[in-house]
């Protein structure tokens, strides 16, 4: 296994997107573990992954203080690298991945090249930034409660969050462990399908999707002036797939299941009580200065009660049971990918409240049913690009991948 040692000086990170314990090379660190699939693509790789010889800092300088050097690679890591790609850096998360911006209090934003004073979106805002730039050809993220597909929408580029359990996590720093899935960003679909079939085990699992669903209630959280324009795109994406276009609402006022706000709080509560269980004895131990957004969150899961935590993990599973029947092997759900484009860096308060509310509305069904969704470009506008999501059944993963090729330039 290749061990690999931090250069001196970091070398051409034109945007802010890799940290300074494990910088960036555009040549790359070593020669390929061997040649493969992805030989002559370049790695970037999110700094919650252990890859040997270098620290996994998780966006926080407690946390990389209190850690050793890695003496493994994470194996999804491992795996890329077995197949040809050539590693060049850590890319930047915000602290502990616990974030949907990018904005990391103690390492800086990471340029968003495609919509420039605004925000690239996070948890994996530095794998994201580094694949739109050009920096890297690929990059792993995670992908909890949204931070593979929002940063996608938010940067124009292609990601994917797959079947929850279908990729080995183990190496990577936890955030909530039910939620947390090793995702991944390319320029293309081409390269995204080419980093599925190192990194997805054989399911055995096919199905030719046969139904198409728009999840209109899910539309509705979309900024106004850009809602029906993305609402057209998905109509050119059910024509590109050659399936007619249902339109129906995910979470119906009413439903026994709950509508999407309620979700939200479902969503909420089971991924803060998870995150508790995994550093909530760090935190109270080491008293990290968390940046803004962090400490609340972390106060937030502190204060969650047994009870409370137990009726939130109950109704998570009515709601996964209740998509899961809906998304059955041969049904697709298209969704937004965001609520907006990219805000501007820097936005605080009601206004940004509202613009995570509204994106967690669309983004938590995927991961409260443990489902996959692939995320594409769609559109382009003067303030930034936006996307829409694929959502797919429970293994649907190489599906939605093959299908990516048919939606490119969408």
């Amino acid at each position: 296994m290749t061990c690999f040692s931090m250069p001196s000086v970091l070398s051409d990170d034109s945007v802010g997107a890799f940290m300074a314990h494990g910088p960036f090379a555009r040549e790359g660190y070593a020669p390929p573990a061997s040649e493969g699939p992805l030989s002559g693509l370049t790695l970037g790789v999110k700094d919650l992954f252990d890859v040997a010889g270098l620290k996994t800092g998780a966006g926080s300088p407690a946390w990389l203080a209190g850690v050793d050097v890695a003496e493994a690679h994470a194996p999804a890591v491992a795996a890329l690298l077995e197949a040809g790609a050539r590693f060049v850096g850590k890319t930047l998360t915000d602290e502990l991945a616990w974030s949907l911006n990018g904005e990391n209090a103690h390492y800086g934003v990471p340029l968003n090249q495609a919509a420039p004073g605004r925000i690239p979106g996070g948890s994996s805002a530095g794998s994201a930034a580094a694949v739109a730039a050009g920096l890297v050809d690929i990059a792993l993220g995670t992908d909890t409660g949204g931070s593979v597909r929002l940063p996608a929408s938010y940067c124009g580029i292609w990601g994917l969050r797959p079947t929850h359990g279908r990729i080995d996590i183990d190496g990577v720093v936890p955030l909530a462990p039910s939620f947390d899935t090793v995702g991944w960003f390319a320029l293309s679909a081409g390269l995204l399908a080419k980093v599925g079939k190192v990194l997805l085990p054989d399911n055995g699992l096919t199905a030719e999707p046969s139904r198409l669903l728009l999840a209109e209630d899910m539309f509705l959280r979309v900024d106004e002036g850009l809602r029906t324009a993305l609402m057209e795109k998905a109509h050119v994406m059910a024509d590109r797939l050659g399936l007619g276009l249902e339109t129906i609402a995910l979470a119906p006022v009413g439903h026994a299941s709950g509508d999407l706000e309620s979700w939200r709080h479902v969503f909420r509560i089971c991924q803060s009580a998870e995150a508790w269980t995994v550093h909530g004895a760090w935190a109270e131990a080491e008293r990290p200065a968390f940046g803004p957004g962090i400490k609340d969150r972390f106060a937030y899961a502190k204060a969650l009660g047994a009870r409370e935590t137990a009726d939130a993990k109950a109704k998570r599973e009515v709601i996964a049971a209740y998509l899961n029947a809906l998304v059955v092997p041969g049904t697709l759900l298209i969704v937004p990918g965001a609520a907006s484009v990219a805000p501007l860096k820097g936005l605080h308060g009601p206004v940004l409240d509202d613009i995570r509310n509204r994106a967690l509305d669309i983004l938590s069904p995927s991961g409260l049913a443990r489902l996959p969704q692939l995320a594409l470009p769609a559109l382009s506008t003067s303030d930034g690009p936006m996307g829409l999501g694929l959502i797919g059944w429970s293994g649907a993963d190489e599906t939605l991948l093959g299908l990516s090729q048919a939606l490119e330039g969408l």
